[in-house]
């Protein structure tokens, strides 16, 4: 049982283990854990700036402390026998990363950063160039973009200036989970070419045409504050709707809540009777790694790997990278499980844990068919990193690899095992939704 409510003290022995200076294997992350508090540090060559603080919140049955975050992070470190390492999982993410203890905080970390637009343009490209896993793979030479970038700035440069240059810096790059919210100044987001950023309004305009076109006039049944809806087609196909992995009960709901109010979900559609599955993806926004897991556990009765997922791990060679760590689906234990076929319905508006899911299906032991277009082909978490002056910034530094071969789909996204229309623009047009045709005429072939 873990305790979570409230300053909750850690069995001594834990606490006093984990007490100390760690450095994150990967992630340009140092972490300073003292008399309950935490603190983060984020770490490139040229800096060391401050990042979250967590206060120790409670005990885990597998003896590892909680610290919950400013923002509602939770932290889990588990100390290894003979306290020379550690490991550090995150709710909501999948796998755990590696720590290694410091005899001392970096005197960087102990000084006063400059905080002008010479500093704020060092610290944007230099943790883009110990982090960012795929410039090889764009053809994208990140020295050449320092080259031509760094004499354009000065001090005193006016923040609308610099925002301007760091958004064309990265703009080439065209990948989902790099952005920068300058506050007041602006923000940047973007999506691979040829696709949208999911949002509400198109996933209202999804919702409607779904259930003009392919439901003719039903409504679907919704869930998990209306991330999720679900009919039963009077074949007994069902249909599944989830259009991205968090915020199942309110903005600010817990990755235990959300998981809690999946697992409910899951159990009111995953039901006996159950003659084919179409599993809608393609206006999904990404979220939580373990909510998409929790969708896979009930799609099989065998275990298997999903993915390996992997970090780069040395400033000076992109090459590098930690070992591979297999991320398993394990049937959901005590619940109904689904292994009839599946079709899984995607496109470049599918991101991120919409991605991961897919890709872990890819893998499922019973007869599953990609249907639609290529994915948005961004995996990773989210690196989240500060500014000196102030702004922030997220780039990915993980690769999710399959688990025969070591192929990532960064960039190109998962390919459909049957290409279709461009819902998006079916949407536009108002014409017939291709991928659910495909997908029913599919599953009934294989269940006649």
């Amino acid at each position: 049982m873990e305790l979570a409510a409230g300053p909750v003290a850690a069995a001594p022995h834990a606490a006093d283990r984990i007490d100390g200076v760690w450095r994150l294997d990967g992630y340009g992350t140092v972490l300073s854990i003292e008399d309950g508090r935490l603190q983060e540090y984020q770490e490139t060559a040229v800096s060391c700036l401050a990042g979250d603080t967590a206060r120790r919140t409670g005990q885990g049955s597998n003896g590892s402390v909680i610290y919950t975050g400013d923002h509602a992070t939770i932290y889990r470190l588990r100390p290894a026998v003979g306290g020379f390492g550690a490991t550090l999982h995150f709710d909501g993410s999948v796998g755990d990363r590696g720590l290694r203890r410091l005899a001392a905080l970096p005197a960087d970390c102990t000084k006063a950063a400059p905080t002008g637009a010479p500093a704020t343009f060092d610290v944007f490209w230099q943790t883009f160039e110990e982090n960012y896993p795929f410039f090889a793979a764009k053809k994208i030479d990140w020295q050449a973009v320092r080259y031509r970038y760094r004499p354009r700035v000065y001090d005193g440069m006016p923040d609308a200036e610099l925002f301007a240059l760091l958004r064309e810096m990265v703009l080439p790059l065209y990948d989902a989970h790099v952005g920068i919210d300058a506050g007041d100044t602006g923000d940047f987001g973007q999506s691979r070419s040829g696709t949208m950023v999911p949002g509400p309004g198109l996933d209202q305009q999804a919702q409607a045409f779904i259930e003009q076109h392919d439901l003719a006039g039903t409504r679907l049944r919704s869930f998990a504050n209306g991330r999720i809806g679900y009919a039963r087609l009077p074949d007994g196909t069902g249909y599944l709707r989830i259009s991205g992995f968090g915020g199942y009960d309110g903005n600010g709901s817990t990755y235990a809540r959300n998981s809690t109010v999946l697992d409910q979900t899951l159990s009111q559609v995953i039901r006996p009777g159950l003659r084919g599955l179409v599993l809608d993806l393609r206006i999904n926004g990404g979220g939580s790694d373990a909510l998409a897991l929790q969708v896979a556990e009930r799609l099989t009765d065998r275990p298997y790997v999903a993915y390996a997922k992997r970090v780069r791990n040395d400033p000076a060679d992109p090459g590098r990278h930690t070992r591979p760590q297999p991320v398993r689906v394990q049937p959901a234990p005590d619940r109904f499980r689904y292994t009839g076929p599946v079709a899984v319905l995607t496109g470049g508006e599918t991101y991120s844990a919409g991605e991961t899911l897919t890709q872990a299906l890819i893998q499922r032991p019973a007869r599953t068919v990609r249907i639609g277009r290529n994915t948005q082909g961004v995996y990773s978490d989210v690196l989240e990193r500060i500014l000196p002056n102030g702004w922030s910034f997220g780039l990915p530094n993980e690769e999710y690899l399959t688990p025969s071969d070591g192929k990532t789909f960064d960039g190109e996204g998962i390919p459909p095992d049957i290409r279709t229309g461009n819902f998006v623009q079916e949407i536009a047009k108002g014409t017939h939704d291709s991928a659910f045709t495909q997908a029913l005429a599919v599953i009934r072939h294989h269940v006649e």
